[in-house]
């Protein structure tokens, strides 16, 4: 059975593709969706740059999901067949404001 790893893209029996974002012993969650905080929710909370769309996928359902490929890190893209549109900027968690 394959076992899910954080950075692989999978697609899973349920309709779902994305990233593995985090794992656990028990699931791990499957990014499918970035986009970019408003003004107001990154000046609320500056940590994140971007609100991330997750859905959970528990050990008893691993052997549903279906590896495509893996990058290094979230910062890379390999493979133009599955273009995720990087959004946002690093800014290693700092606010914008002084």
């Amino acid at each position: 059975m394959y076992e899910p790893q954080v950075n692989d893209y999978v697609t899973w029996t349920k309709g779902v593709e994305g990233w593995v974002y985090f794992k656990d012993y028990d699931y791990v969650t499957i990014e499918v969706n970035v986009r970019p905080k408003n003004k107001q929710n990154y000046h609320a909370c500056s940590l994140h740059r971007n609100e991330r769309l997750l859905v959970v996928c528990y050990t008893e359902q691993w052997n549903e999901l279906n590896y495509i490929m893996s990058r290094e890190t979230i910062y890379e893209e390999k493979n133009k067949n599955y273009i995720m549109e990087m959004v946002g900027e690093s800014t290693g968690g700092e606010s914008d404001e002084k």
